[in-house]
């Protein structure tokens, strides 16, 4: 089976609930068979049943998790894009009424893609590189569209305890399909340029090297 996000050959690492898990030895990503991926019209369902408004105080605490440590590194006026926004939209707002101007992408709620041949002083991707059925390709996308100094801000569910992937909740959802952890983020910065502060379980800020 090949690595989805560096094309490394990974190994068997659980069989649960009818769903197989692979784990490269090389990026130590964790993922689903390709085969077994969830369709479109699955994921949508999935995702139309969460409630996230931007109005919501309990989602922008949540948010202000990654908010606050990024924007405590963003220069005035810094601009950026969420990327994977989802329906409702809340991370954009939060950084544009902080002085930090930001649009919004999403496959299926917010299909511009004119904003995906920007360059932007930051990026950030919450809760979507778990969903990602080809990792390799969002990587490239944000290699190539972070600015030289700029910052990618990812909140993810880390996986630290292997020995509870089969009860972890983060798994059980059917549209989570790959897993990271520190060492995949210490690979990526070290073949893609990037400085790598980890914040604490889920937040990541990615700093691209000049």
């Amino acid at each position: 089976m090949q690595c989805t996000l560096c094309a490394s050959d990974a190994r068997p690492f659980a069989q649960v609930d009818g769903r197989d898990y692979f784990r490269c030895p090389c990026c130590q990503l964790t993922f689903e068979h390709p085969d077994r991926l969830p369709g479109p019209d699955e994921e949508k369902g999935q995702y139309d049943l969460h409630d996230n408004r931007p109005d919501d105080p309990g989602y922008r605490r949540f948010l202000a998790q990654l908010a606050d440590p990024l924007c405590e590194q963003l220069s005035p006026g810094a601009q950026g894009l969420d990327f994977g926004c989802g329906p409702g939209p809340a991370l954009a707002a939060m950084m544009t009424e902080r002085g930090y101007p930001c649009g919004t992408w999403d496959p299926i709620y917010a299909r511009d893609k004119t904003r995906l041949s920007a360059q932007y002083d930051f990026v950030t991707c919450t809760e979507v590189i778990e969903h990602l059925h080809q990792p390799a390709r969002e990587w490239a996308w944000f290699a190539g569209h972070v600015r030289p100094g700029g910052w990618l801000g990812l909140m993810t569910r880390w996986l630290t305890d292997d020995d509870a992937f089969a009860r972890w909740h983060y798994r059980r959802d059917p549209t989570h399909v790959c897993f990271w952890q520190p060492a995949t983020f210490a690979w990526l910065a070290a073949t893609q340029g990037w400085e790598l502060h980890l914040t604490g379980n889920p937040v990541v800020l990615m700093r691209k090297r000049p």
